[in-house]
């Protein structure tokens, strides 16, 4: 049994990337001591519940850390989440703990860390200005040098992976090292309905956020039923950190009789819609593996999602389920109604087992 480290910078915007970091907790605990360092302010409990996980392990919040966590709890609105810094910041405070573990598992990217570590990257978070499909953003080179990665050279001990092939790619481009692809968990819901028992609704999944495009999700929905088809919208996620976004969203879903918001949903709600409806839509251009979109597919829907980013591979890069534009997808949705179109693809390509049993692996590699 090691003394392992799970690093993850905020748990609060409750996406992908934190499923994930719960799902490495999980599967580590039973063999190993593990502790997740964090800044996030979020229980276990409630991300368990959210997540239909079972981590229980120690958490520690470096201390002297909640004040500024707080303060970058209230940036989102204006300049994003502040992913970067927050890394810089848990590195700095965990470096003074370090020598208690063995080993790291950093779930939130990249990290220049003194110890063996497996890194799990969503999308480098670090020198972003070095792949041509980075928004590394003016103080990128601040960030990247104050993490210890300004000459990208990651540590040689270091086994990356990555959630899809397209950020394994951006991974090489900044630091000349290929992870290897570790698709994220995303197991089937327990009780799908039959096609032809499911409504003639779209889902969407995802936090109520500028990048997750919900606004955007609901014009889709217009132009499907201008076309004729009556389908209606559950727009489903956080909204913690963009508050003032998503009570825009709110208004603009009450202002039409078929458009209904799920604001911070138990998981029972979004399996119980995902079961249920028959269609699935993302709207983030360029997402970097597309957690809400495997979803669709384990629960047995037709997925539909913009083409570009790690969501091509996991619709297989169906053009008749991927879309350029608005009206593209209005065009592509509108014509899957149309010719009834059936889900396809495997319900368990992604299953939490598989992911479970990967991260053991590459702990054990670099013990």
């Amino acid at each position: 049994m090691a003394r392992i480290a799970v690093l993850h910078n905020t748990l609060d915007g409750r996406g992908g990337a934190d499923a994930v970091c719960l799902h490495v907790c999980a599967a580590l605990q039973d063999i190993h001591d593990v502790t997740l360092v964090t800044l996030s302010r979020s229980s276990l409990s409630t991300l368990n519940r959210l997540f239909d996980t079972d981590a229980a392990v120690p958490v520690h919040r470096p201390p002297g850390t909640a004040l500024v966590s707080r303060a970058f709890d209230a940036l989102p609105e204006r300049v994003g989440p502040a992913l970067a810094p927050r890394s810089v910041l848990l590195d700095r405070a965990f470096a003074r703990h370090a020598s208690r573990f063995d080993a790291a598992v950093s779930t939130a990217n990249e990290f220049a860390l003194s110890l063996p570590s497996v890194q799990y990257v969503h999308f480098p978070q670090f020198n972003r200005r070095w792949t041509p499909v980075g928004e590394g953003g003016r103080l990128d080179p601040l960030w990247s040098r104050l993490a210890g990665l300004g000459d990208r050279q990651l540590p040689a001990d270091a086994r990356l992976l990555a959630n899809s092939g397209w950020t394994a790619d951006a991974v090489e481009d900044i630091y000349d090292r290929r992870p290897t692809v570790c698709h994220p968990p995303v197991d089937p819901p327990p009780t799908p309905r039959p096609w032809d028992d499911r409504e003639d609704g779209v889902v969407v999944v995802g936090r109520l956020a500028p990048d997750k495009r919900p606004l955007r999700a609901i014009r889709i929905v217009d132009g499907v039923r201008d076309r004729g088809h009556d389908l209606h919208l559950h727009l489903v996620g956080s909204s913690s950190m963009y508050p003032d976004y998503a009570d825009r969203v709110a208004a603009a879903a009450a202002a039409r009789p078929y458009v209904n918001l799920d604001r911070d949903a138990p998981r029972e709600r979004i399996d119980t819609l995902l079961e249920t409806h028959r269609y699935g839509l993302n709207c983030k251009p360029r997402e970097h593996f597309g957690m809400a979109v495997a979803e669709y597919v384990a629960a047995g829907m037709v997925a539909f999602a913009p083409d570009a980013g790690g969501q091509r591979e996991v619709l297989d890069g169906r053009s008749d389920r991927l879309f350029e534009s608005t009206a593209d997808a209005v065009e592509t949705v509108a014509a899957a109604v149309a010719a009834d179109a059936r889900p396809t693809l495997p319900r368990d390509r992604y299953a939490s087992e598989r992911f479970h049993a990967a991260v053991r692996d590459h702990v054990a590699a670099i013990l």
